[in-house]
C-alpha cells in the first residue's frame, strides 16, 4: 500500500521523520510487490502544470464508492473548451485502509503520476489533477480501489451534444424546408452540413442554383434551407459542430412526398366509399325485389283462394235451386 500524502500537498517534516516516511512505504511496497501509487516527487509536476495553464478554468468532479457497491459508478462530463481538471474519488470501507490498493487509468492505460492519496477515518480519498487541451485527452478516466473486490469510478469526458427533432421531417415536392440543429448552452467554432449518399457523407451548402442557404440566428445553432424540393432531395442530412476539444454531429431524416401520395390515399378512400354505397344499394334492391316477389305470391294465393271459395259457393247453391223448384211443383 502506498503512503497516504495529503491531497493538498504535504508539509515538510523534520529530516529524521522525513527519512522514516520515505523508507517505510518503499519497504512495504517492495514486500508486497507494488509500486507506490503517488509520491512527493509528483507534486512539482502538478504545480508546474497548474502554473502553465493557470489561465484556464478549473473543473472539479467527484465520485463516492463503498465496499458494498455492486456496480461501477460513472459520471458523464461535458467539456467544450480546454480546462484544468480535478477528479476526486472517495472510498468508504470498514477494513484496513492500508490494505486497499489505489490506481488510476485513462481507458486501459495505467496512469503512473500526478495523483494523491489521503485517508480520514474510514474513508480513503484519491485525487487526480491534469489539464485537457486537445481531443486526444478526452475520454474516460477511472479510479480503482482494490480490497477484497475491485471498486471502480469512471469520469467520461465528451464534447456537447447537438439537439434536433428525432422524428422525420415530412414535406412535399416543390416546397421549401428548413433543417435546424442547436447546441444548448455551447458555442461551436464552426458548423458544417453533410448529406448521406450511401455510406459516404457529401458536403452540402456549396451554391448550386440557389438550392441551399446556410445561416443561423445565433452562434449555437445552424439552419439549412433547401428550396424547390424534389424526390431526389429525400434522405439523411447531418449537421456537424466543431469544438476546441472535438466534434459532434446529429442527423435529420427528410422525407419528400409527391402530391399524388395524399391524392392516392384520398382516391382510395373515395373508391372504398363508392363500393360500400353500391353494395348497400344492391342489397336494398335485392331486398325490395325479394319482398315484392313474396307479396305477389301471397296475392296470387289469395286470388286462388277466392276463386276456390266462389266455385264452392256456386256448387252449394245449385242443389238449393233444384230443391226449391221441386217444392214449387
Amino acid at each position: 500500500m502506498p503512503s497516504l500524502p495529503s491531497l493538498r500537498g504535504p508539509r515538510a517534516p523534520p529530516l529524521p521523520l522525513l527519512l522514516l516516511c520515505l523508507l517505510a512505504p518503499v519497504r512495504r511496497s517492495s514486500e508486497d510487490g507494488r509500486t507506490p501509487a503517488a509520491s512527493f516527487t509528483s507534486l512539482p509536476v502538478r504545480e508546474e502544470m497548474m502554473a502553465k495553464y493557470s489561465n484556464l478554468s478549473l473543473e472539479s468532479h467527484n465520485i463516492s464508492l463503498t465496499e458494498h457497491s455492486n456496480m461501477p459508478v460513472e459520471k458523464n462530463i461535458t467539456l467544450e473548451r480546454p480546462s484544468n481538471i480535478e477528479l476526486t474519488c472517495q472510498f468508504m470501507t470498514s477494513g484496513d485502509l492500508n490494505s486497499v490498493n489505489v490506481t488510476w487509468k485513462k481507458g486501459d492505460e495505467l496512469l503512473e503520476n500526478n495523483y494523491l492519496i489521503n485517508a480520514t477515518g474510514s474513508i480513503l480519498y484519491t485525487q487526480y489533477m491534469f489539464t485537457i487541451v486537445n481531443s486526444e485527452q478526452m475520454g474516460s478516466y477511472s479510479c480503482f480501489f482494490e480490497e477484497k473486490k475491485e471498486q471502480r469510478g469512471t469520469f467520461n469526458f465528451k464534447v456537447p451534444e447537438l439537439h434536433e427533432k428525432k422524428k422525420p421531417l415530412i414535406t412535399y415536392v416543390g416546397d421549401s424546408v428548413v433543417l435546424m440543429c442547436k447546441c444548448q448552452d455551447c458555442f461551436p467554432l464552426n458548423w458544417t452540413w453533410y448529406r448521406s449518399n450511401g455510406s459516404v457523407q457529401v458536403p452540402v451548402g456549396v451554391p448550386m442554383n440557389n438550392k441551399y442557404v446556410i445561416n443561423g440566428k445565433n452562434a449555437n445553432e445552424t439552419r439549412l434551407k433547401i428550396m424547390q424540393l424534389s424526390e431526389e432531395d429525400q434522405g439523411s442530412y447531418w449537421c456537424h459542430a466543431i469544438f476546441q476539444l472535438g466534434e459532434s454531429e446529429e442527423h435529420i431524416e427528410l422525407v419528400v412526398l409527391s402530391y399524388w401520395v395524399p391524392l392516392k390515399a384520398f382516391l382510395g378512400i373515395a373508391v372504398e366509399v363508392v363500393l360500400l354505397v353500391a353494395i348497400i344499394l344492391l342489397f336494398e334492391m335485392y331486398t325490395q325485389k325479394k319482398k315484392k316477389h313474396s307479396d305477389d305470391g301471397k296475392e296470387f294465393e289469395q286470388i286462388e283462394q277466392l276463386k276456390s271459395d266462389d266455385s264452392n259457393g256456386i256448387e252449394n247453391n245449385a242443389p238449393r235451386h233444384r230443391k226449391n223448384e221441386s217444392v214449387g211443383q
